[in-house]
């Protein structure tokens, strides 16, 4: 009987699984089943991987094949939830109610029953009035001891219930007086920052994260280098500091709302380039090289354009700190041929711009461009995009030092510094 009534149960909470995993498809949901927590297919698998538990296969009367299930002690889900929070999850916590319609009602009685109950309750209620006549003076003796009670007693009870009544008062002055915890520093936006600190990994203990809340609202945590997890244990780096590393963002001026309200323009070099809609999306395409990352998408008329965006300009983003604009324009701009997205791109500090060179190869008829440092040596010749071709021939956004230090500069930067160490090595042998 026992097991049968386990194995209804079990099914039970598993068709409540089905029902429940309907209505929320992207929580992970937990069955509370006796002194255990469980978790059923799909959820067991993906809860399994971040808890590290092992997953059992259960058999069920009304399920064709074994269901995967996960389960861990009740007392365990203070170690648990905070886990699958942490991972990103949302987690439903399901908890078994007692169904009316399963509760058992109570028997009527028949004539014949209420009958004997009637003649019983009578003779009780004889016997008790008989047994109160014999002790009723006994009570009222009793009843009178209570009442006198000495002075001294009343004068005791009466300090201390004036004792207590001080106590609640000075506790209700003490919560009065406690003052709210001081931010530890404030935001160009007025925001309130506080709780700022390092804490170790759960999972991997050789891992550090940084966090702190913001008006009250936790920040996710971001790993730490190790170099600042030093300085931060010896108290060389402070909250302040961290924020500015892990959450640039957060302490940067807002941009207006008006300015994320579309369309918006930009100067081209043609003209005026209305900007009709931007957003972020993430790819899905799993063919796509990019598949999985978050990229922005910006309309202007009948053009389209995406790109990969960079953690950077993502928070930005969503902190309302840049407008979208601004991201177009440091996105796209190479793509737009604008000339303030070239302007990023100079050449080292004492190299002739002269000895830049671009010209069309004729051994596969595309255009690339080379630099002669002259004593230092001739950098490779680099091919060029279309877009750059266009800034710098058509659009004429772009200068010829621009796209050299586009595509060379890494090339030049180490041929100058290898001939630097060249003459740092023959003088110390002259020496």
């Amino acid at each position: 009987m026992v097991k049968k009534k386990n194995a209804e149960q079990d099914v039970g909470l598993v068709r409540m699984f089905n029902d429940m995993k309907k209505k929320h498809p992207d929580a992970l949901l937990l069955f509370r089943n006796g002194n255990f927590y469980e978790m059923y297919k799909e959820d067991a698998l993906k809860a399994s991987v971040i808890l590290a538990l092992k997953v059992s296969d259960k058999i069920l009367p009304l399920e064709n094949d074994p269901i995967k299930l996960l389960t861990f002690p009740r007392h365990e889900l203070d170690k648990h939830l905070p886990k699958l929070i942490r991972s990103g999850q949302r987690v439903a916590i399901c908890e078994a109610i007692d169904q009316p319609k399963l509760m058992k009602k109570p028997r009527e009685k028949t004539g014949k029953e209420l009958k004997e109950t009637n003649t019983s309750n009578k003779n009780t209620m004889a016997k008790k009035k008989k047994e109160q006549a014999v002790q009723e003076e006994p009570t009222k003796t009793v009843k009178t001891a209570a009442e006198e009670k000495p002075a001294k007693e009343k004068k005791t009870e009466a300090k201390a219930e004036v004792k207590s009544e001080q106590q609640a008062e000075q506790k209700a002055e003490a919560k009065q007086e406690r003052k709210p915890r001081e931010p530890q520093m404030i935001t160009a936006n007025g925001e309130k920052v506080s709780h700022g600190h390092a804490f170790q990994s759960t999972t991997n203990p050789a891992d550090w994260y940084f966090t702190a809340k913001i008006d009250g609202v936790q920040l996710k945590p971001q790993k730490m280098d190790a170099a600042d997890l030093a300085a931060y244990q010896k108290k060389d780096m402070t909250v302040p500091q961290l924020m500015e590393k892990y959450y640039p963002t957060k302490l940067m001026p807002k941009v207006s709302e008006e300015a994320y309200q579309m369309p918006k323009q930009l100067s081209g070099p043609d003209g005026a380039i209305t900007i009709d809609k931007f957003n972020v999306y993430k790819e899905k395409d799993e063919q796509r090289p990019d598949y999985g990352k978050y990229k922005f998408y910006v309309q202007m008329g009948d053009t389209k354009m995406s790109a990969v965006a960079s953690r950077e300009d993502l928070n930005a983003y969503f902190d309302r700190v840049v407008s979208p604009t601004q991201l177009v324009e440091k996105n796209f701009g190479e793509r737009l041929h604008l000339q303030s997205a070239y302007e990023k791109y100079q050449l080292p500090e004492g190299v002739d711009p002269k000895g830049v060179r671009v010209a069309k190869d004729h051994s596969d008829n595309k255009w690339k461009v080379s630099m002669d440092l002259g004593d230092k040596g001739k950098t490779s010749k680099h091919e060029i995009s279309f877009d750059d071709g266009y800034s710098l021939f058509k659009a004429k956004t772009a200068t010829r030092e621009q796209i050299a230090a586009k595509y060379l500069n890494t090339e030049i930067t180490g041929m100058l510094s290898a001939v630097t160490n060249k003459l740092e090595k023959s003088a110390s042998m002259k020496m």
